[in-house]
């Protein structure tokens, strides 16, 4: 695990085997996530026809939280024991106080999707304080280890009302360390709960660990060798939670000090860079286009170049199996979740297809993400979806294009020239128009008042309204302004899709907004348990005991 903080804006979090990046989370700090932070809300406004209200959580954007996310300990008393015939309305009026946690990030123009189902994170265990129907164990835990795991639980000390999950990183722990993580997590929603009540909505409650702590709560396992660090202040930091939380490994916890960057050492700018790239080359020669639209994403594999097969068929396996691989890896790097459309090569063989299918599912077997797979349809599209565990490299790394407003392409001279000739030729023609003004980039202006010059000496003819087409040095296409002169010498703006929104959005992305201060600050971590005796430190105790009782005492 290699861990990047040289500049303060940015914290890069990568996981490497030998020198081929596989996973990767960028965390910007001019855009803090607020996923699993705890607030404190009011409802402003309730929607029967949503069955939702929306919650201000002291942020730009007002929260989402639907009914089912809401806790009967918040309904009115009034309405308890009622709650199918009561509507939302009733249930949670306006102006209701609620402590809500952040489920999914604010997405485009939608606000953060909250829930009053609390669930806080541990080394091993995820604690639903409220939540007593939740719980279990995670299902990439089987046989016997979610055996012993479920023979753990019921000796633990669960308060009533509470709910609890065993992560990944609990197996092969014993009660006693289980009861540990419990324990601190127990503190933590004591500290919530009084922290709560100190003032009223909106503010920040608890915010959920920072980058450095949460790479290593989630990432660092036994498979991992080392962990290096690349700047004294962020080691220091990691060390400090190793010996609290995880002492057994603290030794794989390093601090890197050569003079070549990190990532340049292990040779990996160049892949993270591929994964902001829409089409990443394959081994072979063929490659992947991955195009992310509002509904899903949509994965198109190409042979291009790729003649490794002794036949059409023997290649458009090959390249779909190493494409199926990168796809799982690009996956990860980018974050990606939500509904994955995959157009692989088309295959004749349905045992080829099976082929892919399989080796599809393996590659994603590592994947913290849950995911789901269906099978290649007889279009060749295999569909398939993934578990948003936070915004994508994309959301979280880019901003809307300026000039294409998102689009990915804009019209051509020709084509955005015509478009407006047409536009100078419907306002002319209003009998309120004395003057018509289009302010163009320059090649627009070039274009119309050279190949077009005949065509807007005709339009000004035929309707006695005077055009100019002024040259805008500052504008790009396909921006333009058109604006209109009346008889009383009067200005009015003509009404068309001419002035370029994206600088609304970079503004908006870049604005300093004021960030909220948690009300927790520090949690005391319980101590962790001292670490087992073996069989033979069990055996030596009592004998050596009894040499101490046997020694003569001190005059």
């Amino acid at each position: 695990m290699l861990i990047n903080a040289t500049q303060e804006e940015e914290l890069r979090v990568a996981l490497v085997d030998g020198q081929r990046l596989y996973d990767l989370d960028i965390e910007n700090h001019t855009r803090i996530q607020k996923k699993a932070n705890i607030y404190r809300g009011k409802v402003t406004r309730v929607e029967h026809s949503l069955e939702a209200a929306f919650v201000n959580f002291g942020e730009e954007r007002h929260g989402f939280l639907p009914l089912k996310e809401i806790s009967r300990q918040y309904f009115a008393k009034k309405t308890k024991g009622n709650d199918e015939k009561n509507s939302i309305k009733d249930l949670i009026p306006e102006g209701t106080e609620i402590v809500v946690q952040v489920e999914k990030e604010e997405r485009g123009n939608k606000g953060a999707a909250l829930t009053s189902y609390i669930s806080l994170a541990g080394r091993y265990l995820v604690l639903m304080p409220n939540n007593p129907k939740a719980g279990g164990i995670s299902r990439r835990i089987e046989g016997d280890d979610r055996s012993e795991i479920r023979e753990a639980l019921r000796n633990l000390a669960i308060p009533d009302g509470m709910g609890l999950i065993v992560r990944t990183a609990g197996v092969g722990k014993d009660q006693e360390e289980l009861q540990w993580d419990l324990d601190y997590l127990l503190g933590l929603w004591q500290a919530v709960q009084d922290a709560a009540l100190e003032k009223s909505a909106p503010f920040l409650i608890y915010q959920e660990s920072n980058g450095i702590i949460r790479a290593i709560r989630d990432y660092l396992r036994k498979d991992i060798g080392e962990v290096l660090f690349d700047t004294k202040e962020s080691y220091e930091e990691a060390i400090n939670f190793i010996k609290q939380v995880m002492p057994q490994y603290e030794n794989r916890i390093k601090l890197y000090t050569d003079n070549l960057p990190l990532f340049n050492r292990f040779q990996i700018e160049n892949q993270i860079e591929s994964a902001f790239e829409r089409e990443v080359n394959l081994p072979s020669g063929g490659s992947l286009v991955i195009d992310p639209t509002e509904a899903l994403v949509s994965i198109d594999i190409n042979s291009s170049r790729a003649t490794r097969g002794a036949d059409i068929e023997e290649t458009a396996l090959s390249t779909n199996l190493e494409a199926a691989d990168e796809i799982a890896r690009q996956l990860r790097l980018r974050d990606m979740g939500g509904l994955i459309v995959i157009d692989f090569i088309d295959m004749n063989s349905t045992r080829n297809q099976r082929e892919v299918e399989t080796r599809v599912r393996e590659a994603l077997e590592s994947d913290r993400a849950r995911v789901q797979i269906g099978r290649i349809s007889r279009f060749g599209l295999l569909e398939m979806s993934r578990q948003r565990l936070r915004p994508s490299l994309r959301e979280t790394s880019a901003i809307i294009c300026p000039r294409c407003s998102g689009q990915g392409t804009i019209r051509d001279i020709e084509s955005l020239s015509l478009s407006i000739l047409r536009i100078l030729q419907e306002e002319a023609n209003k009998e309120k128009s004395f003057e018509v003004r289009a302010s163009v980039p320059l090649v627009v202006s070039s274009y119309l008042l050279n190949e077009k010059r005949a065509a807007v000496a005709e339009i000004e003819q035929q309707s006695g309204t005077k055009l100019v087409v002024i040259a805008n040095a500052k504008m790009e296409t396909p921006h333009y302004e058109i604006t209109g002169v009346n008889h009383q010498a009067e200005t009015y703006d003509v009404e068309v899709t001419s002035e370029p929104e994206p600088a609304v959005n970079i503004k908006a992305q870049t604005s300093d907004v004021a960030i909220q201060q948690p009300s927790i600050n520090n949690v005391p971590t319980q101590r962790r348990p001292p670490p087992k005796k073996g069989l033979f430190g069990s055996l030596l105790t009592p004998i050596s005991g009894l040499f101490r009782q046997s020694k003569p005492q001190a005059q």
